[in-house]
């Protein structure tokens, strides 16, 4: 449940992809490092670029329903099992990448354009498979449930990085950022097998999990199942603390212009090649294939009963973790975790007969493993006058598909921004997006 919890919460904060072919978007290095500014910047602490975005294929609106006027989840009685999983696909994914520039800076100098950039991210993945929510929507019906492949990942750390660009030829610009990473602290689930044969009075469960826990300080809660007579792990407790690691990574770029074709314009960058080495890594496993058998949940046919159908299954519901028995083997010594990396590819046409507009099309790709995904972004950019930038998209992916804008104002002394990659009109009560792909991005920067 608590994976479900971080599932429906998780926010995707990617760099803006709207202002990739914008003129004079500020943070257009942040996409490909070959990317120089036409004047130097500063950014307004820890509000220079504020981007988050929410992508995946599962959206609130899967999970949360109306019913007579009230917000409730998808348990409630009111929502039709079939209902739910017409709305899911066989395999559910969200995450979120947050960045939030604390400090950043750019500057013309050394033969090209400078660029230095302190933030903190996260990197939060998540991929539910249709059979748990099935499992736990339906209650016991006498069959057998395959929850399988369930998995989560999530790294969090600091990042100081120093770009640079410069021009190689009249043709090729290239540019690289490199990054000094302090690492906060750093999870990785993995439930590869779960099969659970579910009965009236027993149940058999089949398991095969994992999960490292890279935080300094931390260590697991401790729970035991009385039916088996077993300690499993049942959460996380401890005095946290940080840095836990420390990393390195690279940004590499490059942008063709042609002589021969003078209104287009190639591109390409590789983002995040890079790793964590965690000095503290707790480790919880089923220690290979696990079977055994519980009659831990009995269940009556009186509602009024205290082990009632209702009630036995939110207690099962409430007790998932007993069901896997995860052991604690304690700190396991160091841990590498490698970073999402992130590939862009772009091409852009300036109109001859207005210079003013430029069409581009962008690719970007998630390279995550399961939790991978890619896009293709047309747009249309309009510099009209020297204080005034903005551009259009529409986008179509692995992911699904939106419509993104961007506004820049950068008159003297000054830059604004406001954008979205995927454009929402509804939120929950919490603020949160009902779509599954939705964002908001903004900033502000002195220009000199």
């Amino acid at each position: 449940m608590a994976l479900m919890a971080l599932s429906m919460t998780a926010v995707w904060a990617q760099d803006n992809q709207s202002g990739y072919f914008v003129e004079d978007y500020t943070y257009r290095f942040l996409m490909n490092p070959a990317f120089d500014n036409s004047r130097n910047f500063v950014a307004m602490p820890a509000l220079g670029n504020i981007n988050v975005e929410m992508k995946g294929n599962l959206s609130l609106t899967d999970v949360i329903y109306n019913i007579d006027g009230h917000t409730t989840t998808f348990l409630n009685p009111g929502v039709s099992s079939s209902e739910l999983m017409g709305n899911l696909k066989d395999m559910n994914k969200t995450g979120v990448n947050m960045r939030v520039n604390v400090l950043s800076g750019g500057f013309k100098a050394w033969g090209g354009y400078n660029t230095v950039n302190v933030s903190a991210r996260a990197d939060v993945n998540v991929r539910l498979p249709k059979s748990i929510f099935s499992f736990l929507k339906e209650g016991v019906t006498n069959r057998n449930y395959d929850i399988s492949g369930l998995k989560a990942d999530a790294i969090s750390y600091a990042e100081i990085a120093f770009g640079h660009s410069r021009v190689l030829t009249p043709e090729i610009r290239l540019g690289a950022n490199l990054k000094f990473l302090v690492g906060i602290g750093g999870v990785e689930a993995d439930l590869a097998t779960a099969r659970l044969d579910l009965g009236r009075d027993s149940w058999r469960v089949t398991s095969n999990a994992s999960i490292h826990t890279s935080l300094k300080g931390m260590r697991y809660k401790m729970d035991r199942n009385n039916h088996t007579d077993h300690e499993y792990v049942s959460g996380i407790d401890g005095d946290f603390s940080a840095p836990n690691g420390y990393g390195a990574a690279i940004d590499l770029g490059a942008v063709y212009k042609p002589k021969k074709m003078p209104d287009w314009e190639f591109s390409i960058a590789v983002l995040d090649l890079g790793f964590i080495s965690w000095s503290e890594d707790m480790l919880a496993t089923t220690n290979g294939d696990k079977t055994f058998n519980t009659d831990a949940f009995t269940f009556n046919t009186d509602d009024d009963a205290s082990n009632s159908f209702s009630n036995e299954w939110k207690r099962m519901r409430d007790n998932l973790t007993a069901l896997y028995e995860l052991e604690s083997t304690g700190e396991v010594g160091s841990r590498t975790q490698m970073l999402n990396a992130t590939t862009n590819v772009g091409v852009s046409y300036t109109l001859p007969v207005w210079r003013k507009l430029k069409f581009g099309l962008l690719n970007t790709t998630r390279i995550a493993g399961d939790y991978s995904w890619t896009d293709f972004r047309l747009s249309a950019n309009v510099a009209p006058c020297e204080v005034f930038s903005a551009g259009i998209n529409g986008s179509l992916g692995s992911l699904g598909g939106g419509f993104g804008w961007l506004v820049n104002l950068h008159c003297t002394g000054f830059n604004l921004f406001l954008a979205q990659d995927n454009t929402f009109a509804k939120t929950a009560k919490q603020g949160i997006p009902l779509q599954s792909n939705s964002s908001v991005s903004l900033g502000m920067n002195f220009l000199f």
